[in-house]
C-alpha cells in the first residue's frame, strides 16, 4: 500500500456497543471487574451512571484496525492512553492518521472518538511500510 503523510483511515469498530459484549471480553481478558460487569457494584457502590467497558476492549479494537491497515506480521510499536470511558449503547470510530513514512516505516497516530466525537483512546502505531 502507498502511504502519505496526512492519510486518515476511518473505520466504525462497533456501532451499539452492547452489555453482552462488554461481559464477553471480560470473560476473554478474565478481567472481571464488577465496574465492568455488576450494575448495582458500578452504580451504587462506585457511583457511575452504569457499566463501562475494559479500556482494553477498546484497546484491542483500535488495534485491530491497525492491523488490517499493516497486516499483523508488520506490526512493530503499538500504544497508548485511554482518555475517557465508553458506554454500552456507545459507537466508537478509529482514525489512524498517517504521520510519516521514514526508512521503509510508516507511523501513524490513532484517535477512537465515540458518537459525539469525544476521544476515548489516543495512540500511536508503527509498521514496516
Amino acid at each position: 500500500m502507498g502511504w502519505n503523510v496526512g492519510d486518515t483511515h476511518e473505520v466504525t469498530v462497533v456501532e451499539d456497543l452492547k452489555r453482552t459484549q462488554i461481559v464477553q471480553y471480560a470473560g476473554a481478558s478474565g478481567d472481571y471487574n464488577p465496574l465492568h460487569t455488576d450494575e448495582l457494584f458500578a452504580t451504587k457502590v462506585a457511583g457511575y451512571p452504569t457499566v463501562f467497558a475494559h479500556g482494553m476492549l477498546t484497546m484491542g479494537m483500535t488495534g485491530r484496525v491497525v492491523t488490517d491497515l499493516v497486516g499483523a506480521e508488520n506490526l512493530l510499536r503499538f500504544g497508548g492512553r485511554f482518555t475517557s470511558q465508553v458506554w454500552p449503547g456507545d459507537d466508537l470510530t478509529v482514525h489512524a492518521t498517517v504521520d510519516s513514512v521514514d526508512e521503509g516505516v510508516v507511523s501513524f497516530t490513532l484517535s477512537t472518538v465515540n458518537q459525539d466525537g469525544k476521544e476515548v483512546f489516543s495512540g500511536y502505531a508503527a509498521a514496516r511500510a
